[in-house]
Order: C-alpha cells, then structure tokens, then sequence
C-alpha cells in the first residue's frame, strides 16, 4: 500500500469497511487487527454475516424479518415418555409407573396426572408420541438439536461438527431485528446444547446466562438466594460507549472488556456491515430485552421466581425484541441432566417418584405460562414452541438396582408442540401398548429440522460446507410433519 492510500485510509471510520485486506482492516499480523477482527465472533454473534444474508435475501424478494422463531425447552437429560405424556394406566405398576392419569380437552387423550394446566389447553397443543430416538445420546446432546442422526459424538468422531439448528437459523435467517443475537441459549453445561460446528463459531449461540440477574440454584434445585451478576454487557470504568465508537479509542481499549466474551471467532473480512456489529455491543435494544425489571410485576408474578420460569419469559422476551432461536437448557447440574431419572439410589437424578415427580408441576407451570402468555401478546402464530428431550426413558422401572427409576432408552420418545402458526389440537403417532417401540407414525430427527426450517423460511435444500468443502444438506432423511402443516 502507498503513503497516499494510508493516509487515504487513515482519514476513515474504520468501521465503516473494515478493509479486509489492509493492516488497518482485517489482518493478523498484529493484536490491534485481531481484536478487529474479534468483533466478527464476539459472544458468538457474526451481526456483519447476519446483516449480509439479509440484503442478499431482500435482494432475491425473500423477507427475512419476518418475525418468525422459535423456543426450544430442552428438557436436559431425556424425560420419561410413559410417565408424562404417553402414560399406559392399564398396565403393571412396574410398567405404568407410579403416577395417575387425568384427561385433557382432547377427547379420549389422557397424560399425566401432574400436568394438570397442559392437559386443561391441550387444544393448543400437538403432542407426538412416535419420535424415533435411535443414535441420539447425551453429554452432548447433538441429535435433536442438530436434527442429523451422525450427530453423535459418542460414536462418530465428527459428530461435533454438525451444526445446532438454531446455528442455521442464525446463518440463513439471521435475528428478525438487527440489535438482537440470531440464536441465544440460557446454558448449564456446553454438553448440554449444540453449536454452530462446520458453519464457524460466529454461528454459536450467544449464551445469556450473565446478561441478565437471575436466581442462583445448586445442583439438586435449591435456592441459593443470591443472584447472578448479570455483568456482560456492563462495560469497564472509563470505557464509554462514544469511545467504542470511536476508532483509535476502540483499538487502545478494547482489551478491557471483559474476559469472557468470546472474541475466537472466524476472522471474516467485514465490509459496511461492520459499523452495525459495533451497535449491537453498545446498543440499547438487546440490553433491554434482558432486562427483566423492565417487564410488569404482574406479568413477573405471572410466570413465578423460580429460575427456569425467569428464563421462560426472557424467551418470550428475546423473540419479540427480535431474536429468532431461543433454547432454555433445563438442567439443575452440569452433568447428564435433571431429567436423567435413574433411581432414587443414583443422586443427583432421583428416581419417577421423587426425580420425575417434582418437576412436571414446574414444568407445567413454565410452557402454559409461556405459550398462554405468547398467545395474549399475539405472538404465538409466529412463535414455534417445542418441549423435548434426548430419549424416553426404558417401559420398565427398577434399571441399575433402583425400584423407582428408568434408564436411556433411545427407542422411542414423546414430545410437546405449540404455536407458529401449526395445526394443533392432535396427537401424532403411537407406542405399542408397553410404550417400549413405536407402533404407527415414526417421527424422525430430520422430520423435526425440516418442520423448523419451513417455519422460518430457510430453504429445505440449502447447503453448508464442511471442513473438506464438501456441501451437506441442512436436511438430511427428512420431512416437514405433514400432519401439523
């Protein structure tokens, strides 16, 4: 590059381009240009790659702001299919379980009897009874989150790779607003969810954890007291945001923000988007969405304290300020999962009985709450609502020396849906009578990806590299659920 073209260059905001191919703009050949390009990946979030696939689908006519999304309650540790909502009342206590059944609004359908609010507006629900868990595992729990059943990296090598759904939501849809993430996790342990894999950490979730003040809880569900500090978007003493703006500022201080944001992402060249990445670091919008005082005390009695249902309506929050994934990681501990129920003998998971048994109410409390709650705020046409784990749990108790409790069992698995604009009001599939296999209607991974992209508009199918420049279908042996179309 001459003098002239560095002072040419010089007398520009450098957020303005980025210049991705000069020393003022996107290389690594010093600290200075890293941290630039840092702000591709910081938090997980690539705003400039986000806001590019925007213009590029306004260009082709596809509106990518449609405020479609989605709300994943992941029910970390897979929850027992028999003992929520595929119950078998006439069988052996040692099959049925120890819980009774009550019916719904749906006429001859009957679950569990301690989701009583589920069962009272299961016209607002779909419930499928037939979900093929074959391949799927946990510690990490990729199938589901992923919708590919090489997703297992227990077994495959390569497993980690392949991106969470929400990843590519976060790259062909991106956010339904610029100041918000595309893709935001509430988070227990990273084995808990999926990232973005072959599509590059700027496709990782932004995990909100400490965005927020949230109540602290121990690794069995109690109550600390104490609050997280919800620090990550509070800057350093004597570091405002007209100085982030401003570029010999930014480039001094920028190593003072703090430590745990994650600035490893791909070191992208930036272009003109690269202005608005800065204003989703110092912009109000996302600070604001997390900000629970903000919301009516009525509206906070509505969904409780207790930290899950805190969380649940920071959901519902982050998809109406305009984030387009949103997963709830339901876990108390950070190991398999709270909803890992083997025994009473095998803490911290406890068995049915009292494992399963205190956590439906909550949970029936959490998903009525927020689906009632979506709905009453006219967003529930756009907003899908999904309730699921990795596997059901094995038709018979008593697994690994316990009486009381079941293990994985990847056979066959329930799950709960809601919203977006979906048919509802049904159950799909169907178990054989001991709820071990699937009699009717499988539902696989793929099926469930496929339902999810045609709800946000992502093409069925598009593509993605991997690391071998090998394209790979975003859908692979699936289709969108027909009966919920």
């Amino acid at each position: 590059m001459s003098h002239t073209q560095r002072q040419s260059h010089h007398h520009r905001h450098a957020f303005l381009d980025f210049h991705a191919l000069e020393r003022e703009g996107l290389t690594l050949l010093s600290r200075r240009n890293m941290l630039k390009a840092g702000l591709a990946g910081i938090a997980g979030l690539s705003v400039p790659g986000l806001l590019r696939q925007r213009a590029q689908a306004s260009a082709a006519g596809r509106d990518a702001t449609d405020g479609k999304s989605v709300i994943l309650l992941w029910m970390t540790g897979g929850p027992s299919h028999i003992d929520t909502w595929d119950p078998k009342p006439d069988r052996p206590l040692e099959n049925r379980g120890p819980f009774g059944t009550i019916a719904t609004k749906l006429p001859g359908v009957r679950i569990c009897e301690h989701l009583p609010r589920m069962a009272g507006m299961l016209d607002r629900f779909t419930l499928i009874r037939s979900v093929d868990a074959r391949h799927s595992n946990h510690e990490p729990n990729m199938v589901f989150q992923t919708g590919n059943s090489e997703a297992a990296p227990r077994i495959n090598p390569r497993g980690r790779l392949y991106p969470a759904i929400g990843s590519v939501v976060a790259k062909m849809h991106g956010p339904n607003h610029a100041g918000m993430p595309p893709y935001i996790a509430f988070m227990k342990s990273r084995s808990h969810l999926a990232f973005g894999g072959y599509l590059g950490k700027q496709y990782d979730p932004f995990i909100a954890d400490q965005a927020t003040r949230l109540p602290i809880y121990t690794n069995v569900g109690v109550d600390t007291g104490r609050m997280t500090d919800a620090d990550l978007f509070r800057l350093p003493l004597g570091l405002s945001e007209e100085r982030i703006r401003e570029r010999r500022t930014l480039l001094r201080d920028f190593d003072q923000l703090r430590n745990d944001l994650d600035a490893s992402g791909v070191m992208e060249a930036m272009d003109r988007y690269g202005q608005q990445a800065v204003e989703l670091i110092v912009g109000r919008r996302a600070q604001a969405a997390f900000d629970l005082s903000r919301e009516p005390d009525r509206v906070r009695d509505r969904y409780g304290k207790h930290l899950w249902c805190q969380q649940a309506l920071l959901a519902r929050r982050m998809v109406e300020a305009g984030a387009a994934f949103v997963t709830l990681d339901l876990s108390y501990h950070t190991a398999s999962g709270t909803w890992d129920t083997h025994g009473d003998n095998i803490p911290p998971y406890g068995g049915i009985k009292k494992g399963l048994g205190p956590l439906l109410p909550l949970f029936d409390h959490l998903i009525t709450t927020l689906v009632g709650d979506l709905a009453d705020r006219g967003l529930l046409e756009n907003v899908l609502v999904l309730a699921m784990g990795e596997f059901g749990r094995t038709p018979m108790m008593g697994t690994q020396d316990s009486t009381d409790g079941r293990n994985h069992w990847p056979v066959v698995m329930s799950m709960a849906v809601a919203g977006g604009g979906l048919r509802h009001g049904q159950v799909i599939g169907a178990t054989e009578k001991d709820g071990g296999t699937i009699k009717e209607r499988p539902v696989t991974p793929g099926d469930l990806a496929a339902t999810i992209y045609q709800h946000m508009g992502v093409p069925l199918d598009a593509t993605y590299s991997d690391n071998t420049g090998r394209p790979r279908y975003i859908v692979e042996n699936g289709h969108p659920i027909r009966e919920l179309i």
